[in-house]
């Protein structure tokens, strides 16, 4: 178990600063030629994704159809993984939380790729993000949101921070929605405990009880169309109700109370 944790970190660590650097290279031989400086950045991202998810043995069961890029897409979160799974299926960027742009090495490659860093309870600093992100999409990539503002354990959706939506609002962007979920085998840790990242759970509890799994299942569900509104309440009321409507739980809120109760 402890060779299986150690072999899978040396190869995500090994696949990313390979992948990033092939990316880098490509990019400057690429720099004149934008459309296809694009595809390189979407493919690399996609394959960065396709090997993490080998590495970490993780089976991607996609329901619906996904946006072409350019687009920008909201999704519930539940963890560290959500990212692979994303990155493997859409080759898109995301909008993270500032915090992660100081992560030693993830925060810089995170950062040079193009990830659009938010601090999330300053709303002076939506303006800038909704720059970045009107460049993104103009570079014809894509960008993922995660509106609930935290990962969970799978139970339900939150309530999503209308305040993140406001740069999609601002810049009469529609948005799509999409819903993931994790499933384990029956002779493993469940989902919610060992995929999902939430509560007083540290990081490096998080990532051993991921990389312990021998293999796990993510279900990617897309939903059937984008969603545009005329503010940023009425907007993640609706991108709300939508995913929701779709969310597969990874478990019930009972039985989670119920172990605890044990």
């Amino acid at each position: 178990m402890i060779f299986r944790v150690i072999a899978r970190t040396i190869a995500l660590l090994v696949a990313t600063v390979s992948i990033y650097s092939l990316w880098f290279l490509g990019r400057l031989v690429l720099l004149p030629f934008r459309p296809t400086r694009r595809r390189w950045h979407i493919f690399s991202i996609k394959i960065w994704g396709k090997l993490a998810a080998r590495i970490l043995g993780i089976s991607i069961k996609v329901k619906g159809e996904p946006p072409e890029p350019p687009f920008f897409l909201v999704s519930n979160h539940l963890s560290t993984v959500d990212i692979v799974v994303y990155a493997a299926c859409l080759g898109n960027l995301f909008v993270a939380k500032s915090e992660i742009s100081k992560w030693p090495l993830i925060g810089w490659i995170t950062r040079d790729i193009g990830t659009i860093f938010i601090a999330r309870r300053n709303f002076q600093d939506i303006p800038r993000v909704m720059g970045l992100i009107n460049k993104t999409l103009d570079e014809g990539l894509g960008i993922i949101l995660f509106p609930e503002g935290t990962s969970t354990k799978g139970d339900k959706i939150l309530p999503f921070s209308p305040a993140l939506l406001e740069p999609a609002v601002r810049g009469n962007y529609p948005v799509s929605y999409a819903s993931i979920s994790y499933r384990t085998a029956p002779d493993e840790a469940p989902a919610y405990a060992a995929v999902c990242w939430w509560g007083d759970t540290t990081f490096l509890q998080h990532a051993g009880a991921l990389l312990k799994l021998a293999r796990f299942d993510a279900c990617l569900i897309f939903g059937s169309h984008a969603i545009k509104a005329d503010d940023r309440k009425t907007l993640a009321k609706s991108l709300w109700n939508a995913m929701n409507d779709q969310f597969i739980p990874v478990v019930e809120s009972s039985s989670v109370n119920h172990e605890r109760e044990v």
